[in-house]
């Protein structure tokens, strides 16, 4: 894959928050042609319908399909899942055989099989490819990425939790024990489909935790940090809270540090890791995150803070949940996977104020 010739990408669940946001990246991308567009309660309609503010796009005129597997993989050389949790899991193995690439972006390919019971309510279809997948965080799985044939595009939550949590864990700055996480995110997060929880009456002016204690993105940052090593990982105490606005995720992580460890020496461990990491901001003690910094690019902001007092590591990590988060880490694993620059067709710079 790679060359001079564009690779043949499909999009399934294009007419999602995530799937329009992906489409947008993709169809400004000068190594890719979209050549599907897949979709389940919009098909027959063009993108420009369901996405208005992607008509004038190169994709805009092209009409959503069934979401036909088989009649995919003949077209296309990677496809990528913008999926509701657990379709992926279904469609993903007969695009797999045909010998596609996949690049999932729902939760159906980040843990082992005898976790989604539990934690995703229904039992894995395809536990083989499973054990296949290969976490999609490229700071910390890049060359893992670059020959997978299934990648598994992190969550929103975790993405800046195992970041910002993983290079002080293997810098021995942190004592083992729970890592308590408390996250917030807008309304995109949720998806298009209304919900009375999601309406403005609901929301304007609320900020109110969801899902505590059984959010599915909860064992995800145990498995990535487990990944990363060094083993065993830590317990993860996870509670998500909704805010009144469209993009934007900031967590904030809880830790023991270490006798000696310092803000300035937590600071200077994740700066020196992600030294040339063009999407991690890594920012100097004193300075503090902020999501809308970062609303439109692939970027990640980092900050770590060490409370002397309590002996507390705090790290305050902030993402555009459907850029980082989702859409833009889809097309980072893309560029990886095809062999392009990591950086094609992904914005540094967030769309400020």
């Amino acid at each position: 894959m790679g060359g001079t010739d564009a690779i043949r990408v499909a999009v399934l669940g294009a007419s999602g928050s995530t799937g329009g946001e992906l489409v947008r990246l993709l169809a400004a991308h000068p190594g890719v042609r979209l050549v599907a567009l897949g979709a389940r309660d919009s098909v027959g309609r063009t993108l420009a319908e369901v996405h208005p503010h992607l008509a004038s796009t190169a994709a805009g005129g092209m009409t959503l399909e069934p979401l036909d597997d088989a009649e995919v993989a003949g077209r296309a050389e990677v496809v990528c899942c913008a999926l509701p949790h657990g379709a992926s899991a279904a469609l993903a193995p007969a695009l797999l055989e045909a010998g596609a690439r996949v690049i999932d972006l729902a939760g159906d390919f980040r843990l082992p099989a005898e976790a989604y019971p539990a934690w995703y309510g229904f039992e894995h279809p395809a536990p083989a490819w499973l054990r296949k997948a290969v976490y999609g965080l490229p700071e910390l799985f890049r060359e893992e990425v670059r020959g997978a044939q299934l990648v598994a595009n992190p969550g929103c939550y975790p993405t800046p939790v195992a970041l910002g949590m993983a290079p002080l864990r293997a810098a021995g700055l942190l004592k083992s024990g729970p890592l308590l996480v408390d996250g917030k995110t807008g309304l995109s997060g949720a998806g298009k489909a209304a919900t009375e929880a999601t309406t403005f009456v609901a929301t304007e002016d609320s900020v109110r935790p969801y899902r505590f204690p059984r959010h599915q993105h909860t064992p995800e940052m145990e498995r990535a940090l487990e990944l990363a090593g060094p083993a065993p990982a830590p317990v993860v105490s996870f509670v998500p809270h909704l805010v009144p606005a469209v993009r934007g995720v900031l967590i904030t992580c809880y830790a023991r540090a270490v006798e000696g460890a310092t803000t300035d020496s937590l600071s200077e461990t994740l700066a020196s890791t992600y030294r040339d990491e063009p999407f991690v901001r890594v920012l100097a003690p004193g300075e503090m995150v902020d999501s809308k910094r970062v609303r439109g690019s692939n970027v990640v902001e980092l900050q770590a803070v060490v409370d002397e007092r309590t002996g507390t590591a705090v790290v305050a990590g902030a993402i555009d949940n459907l850029m980082k988060g989702a859409a833009g880490q889809a097309v980072q694993n893309l560029n990886l996977m095809a062999g392009f620059e990591e950086t094609t067709a992904l914005p540094v710079a967030g769309v400020y104020p």
